[in-house]
């Protein structure tokens, strides 16, 4: 169940923003946290409070922090605490809100598109004239990636429901799947005359493994980011070893600090500019209020949200 009740503040190390949160976004992890079934990483806090990514303005500075002041508005992931009016995070951690992006839309970013950004681009290695699949391609991973593949020069199949595909072509998908009704093994094989996809971006896992390897071109890459469907499949290996395929596993929220704080630091970079000028933006399905926090998980498991589901905090 999820309840509000009243904790300490955070307490900041020298290196640590504390930063006022204006607003959060609601992730699959956080249902499954609710249930028991995800557990924040490392010893177990005091005080449980959900929230993968916060969207705020900066309330105080460690003694050695450099990079920001009070007052600046930044982003980012955390490990958990997102859900509070007020989080911690580490200085390299922090992403400034892109300018013409509110501080309360701002909160629809950095979760999804770091995912989408890593998993793509960076493990996956899609480039210009390539060719993505994108399952759940009206999630918040989904509706990012196919920004950035378009952005990239590439196209993407996605696969969604009957009720969001005409929104993911809105969004720039080259084609869309009913998941429901289509092949998208089929759809790949047409828009890439029989060549396949050079990445497949998977969220669900189960019976959709064998279908990805069929649907991956030779040396393609398929990136296992969730497993929204069934958390074991069977891999057929001799499907496998003629594409001479990869098969990637990732996720963000275990991460070294190190290794997220690189990450959102290039982020800041290569992609945050394409927001300041409008080639990305963040999609918002609807928000709700913090104390409407549980109505917002009934909202996000009835799976009829296209982006992101929002809650203001501040």
């Amino acid at each position: 169940m999820l309840r509000l009740e009243d904790v300490p503040d955070p307490v900041g190390g020298p290196e640590d923003l504390v930063v006022d949160v204006v607003a959060t976004a609601l992730n699959r992890g956080d249902l499954l946290q609710r249930e028991g079934r995800y557990p924040q990483p490392g010893p177990r806090p005091e005080h449980e409070i959900p929230g993968l990514e916060f969207a705020g303005i900066v309330r105080s500075v460690g003694s050695r922090v450099s990079r920001w002041a009070i007052g600046d508005a930044v982003m980012g992931i955390v490990v958990g605490g997102g859900y509070a009016e007020r989080v911690v995070v580490h200085e390299r951690q922090a992403i400034a809100v892109p300018a013409g992006v509110t501080v309360a839309d701002a909160a629809a970013i950095p979760e999804v598109w770091l995912t989408a950004w890593d998993a793509l681009i960076l493990q996956g290695g899609l480039a210009p004239g390539g060719t993505a699949l994108v399952h759940a391609g009206a999630s918040g991973v989904g509706t990012a990636a196919i920004q950035l593949a378009r952005a990239t020069g590439a196209q993407v199949v996605v696969t969604c429901s009957a009720g969001k595909v005409a929104r993911c072509l809105e969004l720039g998908a080259t084609a869309a799947v009913d998941h429901g009704s289509g092949d998208f093994v089929a759809t790949v094989a047409e828009v890439t005359g029989g060549v396949g996809a050079d990445v497949v971006l998977d969220v669900v896992g189960g019976e959709y493994l064998a279908r990805n390897i069929d649907a991956l071109a030779v040396g393609g890459r398929l990136v296992q980011v969730g497993v929204m469907g069934e958390p074991t499949a069977t891999l057929p290996l001799a499907r496998l070893l003629p594409k001479r395929a990869h098969l990637i596993g990732t996720v963000l929220r275990p991460r070294p600090l190190e290794e997220k704080a690189v990450l959102a630091q290039r982020f800041g970079r290569e992609v945050v500019p394409r927001f300041v000028v409008g080639t990305f933006v963040p999609v918002i399905d609807r928000r709700f209020p913090l104390e409407a926090i549980a109505d917002a998980h009934r909202y996000l498991e009835t799976n009829a949200s296209v982006g992101k589901v929002l809650v203001d905090i501040g």
